[in-house]
């Protein structure tokens, strides 16, 4: 296991819109794949990643998924 001297947290949830209108719009691929692509550049490397699920008006469930990075 490497030892990270630093470590920063993204949260990235699914669209409010799409969860409304359709119940449920999956994550946003392209979006987090730009962000790791952007810290990636940084020095940044993937530690660990999780997916929660929490309610959303009541009705709905909407994804997001945190991500920690450690460099």
């Amino acid at each position: 296991m490497a030892n990270f001297s630093e470590y920063k947290v993204i949260h990235i949830a699914e669209g409010g819109c799409g969860t409304l209108l359709l119940g449920a719009s999956g994550l946003p691929l392209q979006k987090m794949e730009a962000e790791l692509n952007k810290y990636a550049q940084d020095g940044w490397q993937l530690v660990f990643q999780t997916i929660e699920s929490k309610r959303y008006m009541l009705f709905w469930q909407r994804e997001a998924v945190i991500i920690t990075l450690g460099r």
